[in-house]
């Protein structure tokens, strides 16, 4: 499988797309949350860990939100910032609105985890905050589901996509389902599949396919055939991760890639898709093929898992190449496109 085409000579490898928010985690392994004794403060959301993880691989990414006027909303903007990520268009959130916040205990299976987002100042990027000339510049946008929430941010992000493709700006969608931000199931999957049809790429877990067709029946789920009904519109990639057990890339030619992961020891379970997004784009920005760039994703992967945050986590290009110099590459099994 050959990696993707972006347009080229444009100053922005990506953009991305909403929660920009505050993760606290557990500073004592292995203990529940109600013990804890000291939280360690980390930016988080996943278009904040994504544009992150890209700007440290030497990637130029930029991040388009709100934050709230506050210490927090200062955090997230300069921790960003000091890591390399265009904050022009960080807006800030009205009066009242705060970022939201996580609080997660530290352990690798069964991690709970408590996000606070009423009101949350992400949720307010209006539509008028997206600037045409700005997405116009980027060789892909990265937009999350959690966006498409609420009011205004859903239209925000809607009115984005279609701007994107417009400017032939590639068009990236993880469904990124967080059951706490939509009135129900049937809710998310309307507008989830909405999105849809105005992406290039989709991404998701088997657990978010399922919610996209949330309204099938379930014996009509599978990973290529949920795949292959996303392929039937615009969109020309499908990713269904599968955590340990890698993830299924399908284009929309017929071919087939399932990447496998790098075992390593985790202390936390997330923040993995994340930098796996983040890595995978920047090597096909860098011309990779998919094989390579779902490669790059899983080094990541298994390096953020190892760590203590999610943000802080992400390796830069020297940490992820020595990685997979030293250890075995997963395995790849590949089929090639439909006659």
């Amino acid at each position: 499988m050959n990696g993707y085409t972006f347009p080229g000579d444009r100053p922005i490898d990506l953009i991305c797309l909403g929660r920009a928010g505050v993760d606290f985690y557990a500073q004592q392994e292995g203990v529940a949350l109600e013990d804890v004794v000291s939280f360690r403060k980390s930016v988080g959301g996943s278009p904040a860990n994504v544009a992150t993880a890209l700007a440290r691989l030497g990637g130029r990414a930029a991040i388009l939100s709100a934050v709230s006027d506050d210490g927090f909303g200062r955090y997230v903007r300069r921790f960003l910032a000091d890591n390399g990520v265009d904050v022009s268009g960080l807006h800030t959130a009205p009066a009242g609105a705060l970022n939201s916040a996580a609080f997660t205990e530290m352990r690798p299976e069964g991690c709970q985890v408590i996000i606070y987002r009423r009101d949350a100042a992400d949720l307010h990027l209006r539509p008028e905050d997206i600037d045409p000339t700005a997405i116009a510049r980027a060789r892909a946008l990265l937009v999350t589901g959690t966006a498409l929430s609420a009011s205004p941010s859903r239209e925000a992000t809607l009115h984005a996509m279609d701007l994107a493709r417009q400017a032939g700006t590639v068009v990236a969608l993880d469904l990124d389902h967080r059951p706490y931000g939509w009135a129900d199931l049937t809710e998310a999957c309307v507008y989830l599949r909405q999105a849809c049809t105005l992406a290039d790429i989709v991404i998701g877990n088997r657990e978010e396919f399922d919610v996209l067709e949330h309204l099938m029946p379930a014996a009509l789920r599978d990973d290529q055939a949920s795949a292959r009904r996303v392929l039937c519109g615009v969109t020309q990639v499908a990713i269904v991760k599968d955590g340990q057990r890698g993830c299924l890339v399908l284009q929309r030619d017929g071919s087939v890639l399932r990447q496998g992961v790098y075992p390593v020891q985790a202390r936390k379970p997330f923040g993995a898709g994340d930098a796996f997004a983040g890595a995978t784009l920047w090597a096909l920005f860098d011309g990779r093929s998919w094989a390579e760039a779902t490669r790059c994703g899983a080094a990541a992967a298994a390096l953020n898992v190892s760590g203590d945050a999610c943000a802080e986590a992400m390796p830069t290009r020297a940490e992820l190449l020595d990685f997979m110099a030293r250890h075995p590459a997963p395995a790849t099994e590949q089929s090639a496109p439909s006659t």
